[in-house]
C-alpha cells in the first residue's frame, strides 16, 4: 500500500492510497457527526444538512455543483450515518482538483438559501413516509430506539416529521459551527491521487477554518426491551439484536464470524435450519455492527404471522446449539467469506477511500491489511464458541416486531426458555 497522510495546522487531516493503474479516483470529506452528536431537539438535522449540502454555495448554485461534476463524467453524493456524514465524489483522475473544489465549496461556503430550505424539507418528509412504509427499513429503527431507549445513539437518522418541519436556517448554521471544525474533518482519496497537490490544495482550502467547539459525546448504554407494532401486513417482521463489542474491541472479529457462521448466507445455520429445512421464511440473516463505545448483533427474519413464534424459539435453540458444537468448517468458512468480502471490496476506489476514511476516524492511523487479516485468522472455533454463549444466554437483549405479530412470544419469555 501506498497510504500517505498529512495533517494542517488547524487539525484538517489529509489520507491518501495511490492505487497504480487506475484511471479513476474517489475523494471525500468525511466528518466525524452524525445523529448521535444531535440533542433531542436537533434529531434529523445532520442529514437535513447533507441534503442542504448540495443546494448551493456563495459561488455555485446547485445546478452549477450538479453540472460541473457531471460535464466530466464524475458523480457527487453524500450519506449520513450515526456516527459519520460523508461528502464524496468519484471522477477520472485528472479532474481530482475539482471534485475537491466543488466538495470544499458545499462544506465551507453553504448559503443555505431559505426557499431551497423549504424544497428540501418537504423532500426528506416524503423519505421519512417512504421509510414508514417499508417494515423491513422501519424495525431496524425501532430496534435501535429499544437497544439504546432515551439516547441519541437510539434516535433515527432521519428524524421525526415534526422536527423536520420546525428545523430553521439558523438551527442548520449552529449544528455546522459545532460539528463542522477542521478538526473534525477528514479529506480521504483512493486512486489516481497525487498525494502532494492534493495536499496543497487543501491547504489553500481548508487551512483557514477556525476549530471547532463540539461537545463531549455521551457514552451509550445498551439497555434492550422490546417494541411491538401490530398492523394488517402480508408478513411478519422480526429483529432481534445482542450487545456486542465496540469497533476498538478485537472481539469484534469474532462476533462478525459468529454473525456470518449463524446466519450470514445460504450455508449459514439460520439460513440452513429455518429456510431450507422447516421453509418458515423467505428471508433471515445475522450481522455484527459496532459504534465507537458500543455494538450490536442482529437478527432479522421476515415470516407469517401463524409461524412468527416457531420461528423465534428456534432461531434461539440454533443459538445455543452454536455455542456447544460450532465447527472448524463453519468457523473457517465464515473467516474465508470475511477476507475475501474485505479484500474483494478493496479493488473499489471508493471502498479504498472509505476505509481509510474510518480506520483514520477509529483509531488516528490507517492500520495495514495484513494486520488486519492477522486479527481475522487469530479467531478460533473456542472463541466463537464462547461469544456464542454469552449472545445465547446473557447478552442484553433487544426486540422489535412488526405485522401480524399480536401471538409472538413476549421478549421476557424467550429471554426466561434462554436462561433455562
Amino acid at each position: 500500500m501506498s497510504i500517505q497522510t498529512h495533517t494542517l495546522s488547524n487539525g484538517f487531516r489529509i489520507v491518501t492510497e495511490h492505487m497504480p493503474g487506475l484511471q479513476s479516483a474517489s475523494v471525500g470529506i468525511w466528518i466525524t457527526a452524525g445523529a448521535r452528536n444531535e440533542t433531542l431537539a436537533q434529531n434529523g438535522i445532520a442529514h437535513f444538512l447533507e441534503h442542504m449540502a448540495f443546494k448551493g454555495t456563495k459561488t455555485r448554485s446547485a445546478l452549477d455543483i450538479a453540472e460541473e461534476i457531471e460535464n466530466v463524467g464524475g458523480y457527487i453524493n453524500a450519506y449520513t450515518s450515526r456516527e459519520t456524514t460523508a461528502y464524496y465524489a468519484r471522477v477520472l483522475a485528472g479532474d481530482v482538483p475539482l471534485a475537491v473544489d466543488v466538495i470544499g465549496d458545499i462544506l465551507v461556503n453553504p448559503v443555505f438559501d431559505p426557499r431551497e430550505i423549504e424544497i428540501e424539507r418537504g423532500v426528506i418528509l416524503q423519505e421519512i413516509g417512504q421509510a414508514l412504509d417499508t417494515p423491513d427499513d422501519v424495525i431496524f429503527d425501532w430496534l435501535q430506539e429499544e437497544a439504546y431507549p432515551d439516547q441519541a445513539l437510539g434516535r433515527t437518522i432521519l428524524g421525526p416529521s415534526e422536527r423536520i418541519k420546525a428545523f430553521s436556517r439558523d438551527n442548520l448554521k449552529d449544528f455546522v459551527g459545532q460539528y463542522y471544525g477542521p478538526e473534525n474533518m477528514i479529506l480521504s482519496a483512493a486512486g489516481g491521487i497525487d498525494h502532494d497537490a492534493l495536499v496543497k490544495q487543501a491547504e489553500t482550502l481548508f487551512s483557514a477554518m477556525p476549530r471547532g467547539n463540539a461537545p463531549k459525546e455521551t457514552p451509550a448504554l445498551f439497555a434492550g426491551g422490546e417494541r411491538r407494532v401490530v398492523k394488517d401486513l402480508e408478513q411478519a417482521h422480526v429483529a432481534l439484536g445482542f450487545e456486542g463489542p465496540t469497533y476498538r474491541d478485537d472481539a469484534i472479529f469474532t462476533a462478525q464470524i459468529y454473525a456470518s457462521a449463524l446466519g450470514g448466507g445460504m450455508s449459514s445455520r439460520l439460513f440452513q435450519e429455518i429456510r431450507e429445512k422447516r421453509g418458515l421464511c423467505y428471508t433471515i440473516f445475522a450481522s455484527a455492527g459496532a459504534h465507537a463505545d458500543t455494538g450490536m448483533m442482529t437478527i432479522y427474519a421476515g415470516t407469517s404471522g401463524e409461524q412468527v413464534g416457531e420461528l423465534a424459539e428456534i432461531t434461539l435453540a440454533e443459538m445455543a446449539r452454536a455455542a456447544d458444537d460450532m465447527s472448524d468448517a463453519e468457523v473457517d468458512r465464515a473467516r474465508a467469506q470475511m477476507k475475501a468480502g474485505m479484500l474483494m471490496g478493496l479493488e473499489s476506489p471508493s471502498n479504498r477511500a472509505e476505509r481509510l476514511a474510518r480506520m483514520t476516524q477509529i483509531w488516528g492511523r490507517v492500520p495495514d491489511l495484513d494486520e488486519v487479516v492477522n486479527k481475522i485468522d487469530a479467531v478460533t472455533r473456542q472463541s466463537v464458541r464462547d461469544f456464542g454463549a454469552e449472545m445465547a444466554t446473557s447478552a442484553k437483549t433487544a426486540a422489535a416486531l412488526y405485522g401480524p405479530v399480536d401471538g409472538a412470544p413476549e421478549l421476557g419469555a424467550l429471554l426466561q426458555k434462554r436462561a433455562a
